[in-house]
């Protein structure tokens, strides 16, 4: 699945099929969080949580990769992400972005 943060597949004429998108709520075990919470007295990165924001716009990159695939699409075009901050410890993530069939 070709996947474009642009709104056009070079070279390609397109048929828009809808919007497609893929969420997840992610969290951190305790230790981890409890880890993170130490490192915010000495600053840097909380490795913990990058990690756990990239597994999570992973599995919902996959999950809308899947929802394009049932409805026949070659591409995702204008792909974007977001994030929200659901509880202390946790995060959302979605991908969104257009299905599109070659013609």
């Amino acid at each position: 699945m070709l996947l474009l943060n642009i709104e056009y597949v070079p070279g390609k004429e397109i048929e828009a099929l809808g919007l497609v998108k893929g969420t997840v709520v992610q969290s951190k075990n305790f230790g981890k969080d409890f880890m993170a919470g130490m490192k915010t007295l000495v600053g840097g990165e909380i490795t913990g949580y990058t990690e756990m924001l990239i597994e999570a716009r992973q599995i919902a990159t996959k999950r809308m990769v899947d929802e394009a695939e049932t409805l026949g699409a070659d591409a995702v075009i204008n792909v974007r992400y977001g994030s929200a901050s659901v509880m202390q410890g946790a995060a959302e993530v979605i991908a969104y972005g257009t299905a599109v069939r070659y013609k």
